[in-house]
């Protein structure tokens, strides 16, 4: 399942000492989660027990009770495909410990002991419990069986490595997990039981999220329920599932208990973050740890697929998540411009000005720097240059935005120009080929950098990434400029800028920049239609940007390969969502994987000689740090593949 694990958390209904009540609730929780396909399930910290029981574990009944249960769960699910992590007291040299047994298929791989005890505020442990890190010994009887116990396992189910702490070890300032990630863990358990109080659930979750993105992990926190609480404490049942940073899954309520949690989580995207992060490989050097790697048998994927998967994985989905990313983003893109004009001393910028989505983003840029920087807006020259594919509603909406933005406008038709050139070069004008349009291209970048020359100005490229990545620009045409400020914005979300900064503007530019977006994206380079409609629309030719986008991400951010990739995009445009009408059959995602495939391969060479822009996010193509490829690799694998899920 292209490195897909199911895993899952369980937070029990619980009766305090009563071992063979949570017996039975644990192991519905775990037909339910087997229900579901888990692979991996946690339970909370003590479960078996209750975490709360207090000098009642001094008492051999509860003790032997607890590993009574513990036998019954494992012969209960002796069938099942599933890593099992309980938690229940044991004795083991004459001293208490507060452990996790690990489960597989009916047997106990190992016990892991809790490392660090909290004695602090409402915490007690060590009344109860010795530091698992003083444990002497690396084998124990239970169950009859000799058994691998200590904090140092590392349980491995083929690309499975699965690493267990207990509560306060993740609230140390070197947590046991960051040792087992170093060993290769790529999966952290932490069974816990820690109660509630204002705040603390925030501080929890910033917590999970910062060890599993420090770790390069994904951390499944499971925690006491809602029935643990008594005497002065509360307990709520906070449990999370995140990777690298990122919380996949989290229990709604702030008091909660008796459900479970399964999410999806992918270990090929850890691996890849691991291999690209060379800081993970430079901290094993230096501190990886000697640890005891348990196996067990490899573990099936089963059930459906839980994961969701963004349909524009450059774009946030909650809306007030997405403006304030956009003001970000356009931040770091008026930075750029102003140190590169303020640099080398020019007080011009040049921009084309074609009525479309990227140059009317630049031009945004542009009116900013020039408005921080306390200069004229007049030192913006925009540049309208009409040509044979050139539409009213383009033209108008070019003129309008400059007219409105108050910057100095200038029209310089090039259909003259373009057919002289023609002429020169012995080309028929009624030929409309790839000359045809190139030549336009090139003869606006001609006007453009000549007019920067004149006023001793600065050509400001408009093209962004998602061109780049499709070779959909004309090779020392728009293709080249002297600071290119969408270099690295893709155009799902060169859409989602403009609309943002949209609302910062006055209501006659806001209406023109509404329409910008309302209109089809297009380079004009082709002749209109008879009654003056636009006929040459790009999605049309190279596909759609939203199904490129999404290609582009899990490509250059993981390096997955085209079949994981078809998958994702088969999963995430299964289903309509409320922003997005469109769907894709499997035949056209199939169809415009191809077309991106062969015309990234193809086109490295544009982005060899990149011109400089700003880096904006995790995604770049500047051949000067983020994507150094071969201009002439083969594509060959990769289409070959594609060829295969035609099949």
């Amino acid at each position: 399942m292209y490195g897909f694990v199911k895993l899952a958390a369980a937070v029990p209904s619980v009766r305090v000492a009563d071992c063979y009540y949570n017996k039975e609730q644990i192991l519905k929780q775990i037909q339910l989660a087997d229900q579901e396909g888990a692979q991996v399930i946690g339970f909370p910290e003590l479960c078996i027990t209750g975490y709360t029981c207090a000098d009642l574990f001094f008492q051999t009944t509860l003790l032997e009770s607890a590993k009574k249960a513990l036998g019954e769960i494992a012969k209960a699910t002796r069938k099942m495909e599933m890593l099992i992590v309980l938690g229940l007291p044991l004795m083991i040299e004459d001293e208490l410990y507060n452990c996790a047994a690990v489960l597989l298929k009916g047997k106990v791989l190992g016990v892991v002991p809790k490392s660090y005890i909290p004695n602090y505020n409402e915490f007690y442990e060590k009344r109860w419990f010795a530091l698992g890190t003083d444990l002497g010994i690396g084998e124990m009887t239970l169950l009859g069986e000799k058994v691998p116990v200590g904090t140092d396992l590392l349980f491995e189910c083929g690309e499975l490595k699965v690493g267990v702490e207990i509560c306060e070890d993740v609230w140390t300032p070197i947590p046991p997990s960051s040792l087992l990630t170093l060993a290769g863990a790529n999966v952290i358990v932490n069974l816990s039981a820690s109660n509630e109080i204002i705040a603390k659930r925030n501080y929890r979750r910033q917590l999970i999220s910062q060890q599993s993105a420090r770790t390069l992990c994904a951390y499944l926190y499971v925690s006491a329920g809602a029935e643990e609480s008594t005497t002065d404490l509360v307990f709520s049942g906070h449990s999370l599932i995140a990777e690298n940073g990122a919380i996949i899954k989290e229990n709604e309520k702030l008091i909660d208990t008796d459900y479970v949690l399964v999410a999806d989580i992918d270990l090929e995207r850890l691996q890849k973050d691991r291999i690209k992060g060379k800081s993970y490989g430079d901290s094993r050097k230096l501190f990886m740890p000697e640890v005891r790697r348990i196996e067990g048998e490899t573990l099936s994927y089963r059930g459906t697929f839980k994961g969701r998967i963004a349909r524009k994985p450059f774009v946030p989905h909650a809306a007030e998540t997405r403006d304030k990313r956009c003001e970000d983003i356009f931040s770091l893109q008026v930075a750029g411009l102003k140190k590169r004009l303020s640099h080398t001393g020019s007080k011009r910028a040049i921009i084309g000005i074609s009525g479309g989505l990227d140059s009317t983003l630049a031009l945004l840029v542009a009116v900013q720097v020039f408005d921080d920087l306390g200069w004229d807006r007049k030192g913006v020259v925009g540049v309208t240059m009409p040509g044979f594919g050139t539409t009213d509603r383009t033209y108008e909406n070019a003129l309008q935005l400059m007219r409105e933005l108050g910057i100095t406008m200038r029209e310089i038709p090039i259909a003259a120009a373009c057919k002289q050139h023609f002429s020169d070069i012995g080309h028929d004008e009624n030929v409309h080929d790839i000359t045809y349009e190139n030549t336009q291209a090139r003869e606006r970048t001609k006007i453009l950098m000549n007019i920067a020359n004149q006023g001793g100005g600065m050509v400001v490229g408009t093209g962004d990434l998602s061109e780049l990545a499709l070779g959909w620009c004309t090779y020392n045409g728009d293709h080249m400029s002297m600071y290119a400020v969408n270099t690295s914005v893709p155009k799902t979300l060169v859409r989602s800028l403009v609309y943002t900064i949209s609302k910062r503007q006055s209501e006659k530019v806001k209406d023109t920049l509404l329409d910008v977006l309302d209109t089809p994206v297009s380079p004009e380079l082709l002749p209109v239609g008879k009654n003056g409609e636009m006929l040459q629309k790009t999605e049309d030719t190279v596909g759609p940007y939203e199904l490129h986008d999404f290609f582009l991400y899990y490509l250059l951010r993981f390096g997955f390969s085209p079949s994981k990739i078809y998958f994702l995009a088969k999963t995430a445009f299964a289903v309509k969502e409320e922003e997005i009408d469109e769907l894709y059959s499997h035949e056209t995602i199939l169809k415009w994987l191809k077309v991106f495939y062969r015309r990234f391969f193809s086109q490295q060479f544009k982005r060899s000689c990149l011109p400089d822009g700003p880096k904006i996010g995790s995604i770049c193509l500047s051949p000067r740090g983020d994507w150094r490829m071969p201009s002439d690799a083969c594509s060959s694998l990769w289409l070959s593949e594609i060829e295969e899920l035609s099949e």
